[in-house]
């Protein structure tokens, strides 16, 4: 398959990265600043312009979402709107716009995360997106049919837990390659609507 990789040179981008290329898929990276194409899709005109560049291809696949983390009390209008913006707005925006430009049975592939099901002190807005992603592909899926649309929702990766243990404690880590092996399972399964959980 020809697979358009949002976030390909991040942490987590690079593993799902690595698990397609392992499998023979031809491999489109998409960064702000690294990649074969370097685009911000929190912008809608540059991921209809990446969209543009990228020609037709069979998946879409997301590893970028950023969030910021304070307390409910200290988030302003700017913080919240940005975690709406940086992590389910530019997710949305990959679909609508990708809808009419990906294969007919192509599929996307999100990515949302534990804070969905699990808050943390700190966590309010990264919740609040990762909870929209998921409705909107259990709501995107029933729309777009023959193509797919699935999420994939890990909790701290193994990798990072010097950095962001702390945050989440008592949680349980998961391994990069497991949180590979949920984005594979998505692009080249049957299902749609589903929010894997590695």
């Amino acid at each position: 398959m020809r697979i358009l990789l949002i976030g390909a040179t991040g942490v987590l981008g690079t593993a799902v990265c690595e698990a397609l290329d392992a499998r023979d898929h031809e491999v489109l990276t998409v960064g702000r600043s690294g990649g074969d194409l370097r685009f911000d899709i929190t912008d809608p005109a540059q991921v209809s312009e990446l969209y543009e560049r990228a020609g037709q291809v069979d998946a879409v696949v997301s590893a970028a979402g950023k969030v910021p983390y304070k307390s409910v009390l200290d988030l302003t209008p700017e913080d919240y709107l940005s975690a709406f913006h940086g992590k389910v707005a530019s997710q949305i925006d990959l679909v609508r716009q990708g809808v009419g430009r990906i294969a007919e049975r192509g599929s996307f592939t999100l990515i949302t995360g534990v804070l969905a099901r699990e808050p943390i002190v700190t966590g309010a807005a990264a919740s609040m997106a990762n909870g929209a992603v998921e409705a909107f592909v259990r709501a995107a899926a029933i729309e777009i049919t023959p193509q797919r649309i699935n999420a994939v929702s890990p909790t701290v990766f193994t990798e990072s837990l010097d950095h962001y243990g702390s945050v989440f404690p008592g949680m349980p880590s998961v391994d990069l390659a497991d949180v590979a092996q949920a984005y594979i399972r998505s692009v080249e399964g049957a299902q749609t609507g589903q929010v894997y959980i590695p």
